[in-house]
C-alpha cells in the first residue's frame, strides 16, 4: 500500500488517494497494536526485559505517553530508544523542501503554509523514511536553547533582506525539526536547569518561544529521555516540573541471571569469523566473564550507585579472545582454547569500567580487578566441584588431597601466558591427581575441556586458600600455601607489584 502511495507527488493526488495523516503517538500506537496481532517483537534484540521493561514500554505507547528510561549505565536505555523507530510507519509524506517535516494536510511552518496557500493541490510532496524521523541529542552542559528550540539567524535575515521582526529569520532547533518524529535526549540531568525549563511548554502546551516572536507551533513529537539516578547527585538533576510532565517513567535493570547476561554479551561482542574459526571459547570462560560483572555489582570496593555496565563483559569477551589469538600468533599455532590464565587479558576491560569507592581506591584498580576475577573463579568453582570449605573437617574424603600432597613436597607449577598448547597440556598432566579429579567429576567432557578444568581446579584451590597463587614474570605460579607463607621472599613481592604496575 505504501509503495503505491509513494508514487504520489502532489497534495491533490494525495487527497484523491484517501491517505490520512495521524499524530505520531497515534501512529506508534496503531503499529504496536498491529505488532501484537502479528505476534512480532520490535524489541527482539533487547534481552532480559521481556517480563519487565518491554511491557512497560508497550503500556506507555498505548497510552500515548512521553517516556523517560531511568537506570544505571550499560542497561540498554539508548538502544531501546533507537529501536522505537520500528513503531513508526515506513514512509510518510511531507511538503517537499520542508525543514520541519510539514504535514501536507496541516503545515505548521511559515515555509509550509506559504507553499500550501500558493500552490494548494499542486503543492509538491516527498516521502521520508522512518529513519529520518529519529533525532537524538546527548545532553551536555554546553547545550543551548538555540540548539534545541531555535534562535534568530542574522545570516538568513541578511540574505533574504528581512527585518528581525519577520518570522522567516528564525532558525529552528532540533525539537521543531523533529516534528512528526521521535526526539531523544540522553542523560537528561546533564542538561542545565534553565534549558530543562524551556521544555515545559513544549511538553505540555506545545508552545515554542524564541526571542520576542509570538508563535505557537503545534509540534507533534514523541519525546524519549534517558537518565542515570547517579547523575542526580554527581552532575545535576531533573527539575521537578519537567519530571512531572513526562508521563511514564520506566526503570531498567541489569541482567538477573548469568544465562541472560551471556546472551547479551554474545550478541554485542565483536568477534570476527576468523577468530571464531581459530579460538574455542568454552562455556566455563563465558560464565566466568559474566560472573566478574555480578561480583562487581556486589563488591565493597565498587560504587554500587554507579553500577557495572554490560559493556564490561562485552569488552572482556573481546579482550580474552584477542589475548588467546595473540598466543596463537606467538607460537605459530593454528588454533587454541581460551584458558583460565587468559583472564589476565580482561583486566583492562575491568579497570576502566568500574567506579571505585574509597576502599577500592586504596587497593587500586588493578588489584580490585584481580579480586573480582578471584571471586568469580571461587563462585563458579563451587558449581562444578565440591566446595573445599565443606571438606576441611574430613580430609579422608577430600578429592583434592593427592593434588595438595604433591605441592607440599615443594613442587610448583609455572603457568606462563604465552605457553604453547603442547606445553600447556604437559604442565597440567604433570600434577598427580589433577587428571583423576576431572575424570571423577566431569568424565563426559571433551579432552580440551578437561584440560581447561584441570587448570580451573588449580585456580579454584588457590581461591579457597589451599594453594598459593601469585604473579611471576609473564604468568602465574602455584605453590603449597603453607610453605609460601613462610618462604615468600621480598623479591617475589616486588615482582607482584611490578606486574601490577605494568598492567596499570
Amino acid at each position: 500500500m505504501i509503495s503505491n502511495f509513494r508514487k504520489i507527488k502532489t497534495l491533490g493526488e494525495l487527497r484523491q488517494s484517501g491517505y490520512k495523516s495521524i499524530p505520531v503517538k497515534e501512529e506508534m500506537r496503531k503499529n504496536l497494536i498491529e505488532i501484537f496481532r502479528n505476534k512480532t517483537n520490535p524489541f527482539a534484540s533487547i534481552i532480559g526485559y521481556d517480563e519487565t521493561v518491554v511491557p512497560d514500554i508497550q503500556t506507555a505507547i498505548l497510552s500515548r505517553h512521553n517516556i523517560i528510561f531511568l537506570g544505571l549505565r550499560g542497561q540498554a536505555k539508548t538502544k531501546i530508544a533507537r529501536l522505537m523507530i520500528n513503531l513508526l510507519d515506513e514512509y510518510i509524506p511531507i511538503i517537499s523542501g520542508s525543514e520541519m517535516n510539514d504535514d501536507p494536510f496541516n503545515p505548521i511552518s511559515r515555509f509550509g503554509k506559504d507553499k500550501f496557500f500558493e500552490l494548494e493541490n499542486e503543492t509538491p510532496i516527498e516521502w521520508i523514511h522512518r529513519n529520518e524521523r529519529y533525532t537524538e541529542k546527548l545532553a551536555t552542559p554546553d547545550v543551548t536553547i538555540a540548539d534545541l528550540i531555535g534562535d534568530v539567524d542574522p545570516i538568513k535575515a541578511a540574505s533574504l533582506k528581512l527585518p528581525y521582526s519577520d518570522e522567516r529569520v528564525i532558525h529552528f532547533g532540533l525539537i521543531p525539526r523533529s516534528h512528526r518524529g521521535i526526539f531523544v535526549i540522553n542523560e537528561l540531568p546533564d542538561l542545565q536547569a534553565r534549558i530543562q525549563v524551556a521544555l515545559f511548554n513544549i511538553l505540555q502546551e506545545k508552545d515554542v518561544q524564541i526571542r520576542g516572536f509570538k508563535i505557537r507551533l503545534p509540534l507533534d513529537v514523541q519525546f524519549v529521555f534517558t537518565a542515570n539516578p547517579e547523575d542526580y547527585t554527581n552532575r545535576g538533576a531533573i527539575v521537578t516540573p519537567l519530571k512531572d510532565r513526562i508521563d511514564s517513567q520506566i526503570l531498567t535493570h541489569y541482567p538477573k541471571t548469568i544465562e541472560i547476561s551471556k546472551k547479551i554479551t554474545e550478541q554485542e561482542a565483536r568477534i570476527t569469523q576468523d577468530q571464531t574459526n581459530k579460538i574455542e571459547i568454552p562455556e566455563l570462560i563465558k560464565n566466568l566473564i559474566e560472573q566478574i560483572a555480578f561480583e562487581g555489582r556486589e563488591s565493597e570496593f565498587v560504587d554500587s550507585k554507579s553500577g557495572v555496565s554490560a559493556r564490561l563483559t562485552i569488552s572482556a569477551l573481546e579482550n580474552i579472545v584477542s589475548f588467546a589469538e595473540r598466543r596463537i600468533l606467538i607460537n605459530n599455532e593454528k588454533d587454541t582454547v581460551v584458558r583460565i590464565s587468559d583472564l589476565t587479558g580482561v583486566i583492562p576491560s575491568i579497570t576502566g569500567k568500574v567506579e571505585l569507592v574509597y576502599e577500592g581506591e586504596q587497593e587500586g584498580p588493578v588489584k580490585v580487578a584481580f579480586i573480582l576475577i578471584g571471586k568469580s573463579i571461587k563462585t563458579q568453582f563451587a558449581k562444578l566441584f565440591p566446595s573445599p570449605d565443606t571438606l576441611k573437617r574430613n580430609a579422608s574424603i577430600n578429592p583434592y588431597q593427592s593434588i595438595l600432597n604433591w605441592f607440599t613436597k615443594k613442587n610448583k607449577v609455572d603457568l606462563l601466558n604465552d605457553v604453547s598448547n603442547h606445553d600447556y597440556e604437559k604442565i597440567l598432566l604433570s600434577v598427580p591427581g589433577l587428571k583423576e579429579l576431572i575424570e571423577k567429576f566431569h568424565p563426559q567432557e571433551p579432552y580440551k575441556t578437561k584440560l581447561l578444568l584441570m587448570e580451573f581446579a588449580l585456580h579454584g584451590l588457590s581461591e579457597y586458600s589451599l594453594l598459593s597463587k601469585f604473579s611471576i614474570e609473564k604468568g602465574l605460579q602455584f605453590k603449597d600455601m603453607l610453605s609460601s607463607m613462610f618462604n615468600k621472599s621480598s623479591v617475589e613481592e616486588e615482582e607482584y607489584e611490578g606486574e601490577e604496575d605494568s598492567l596499570l
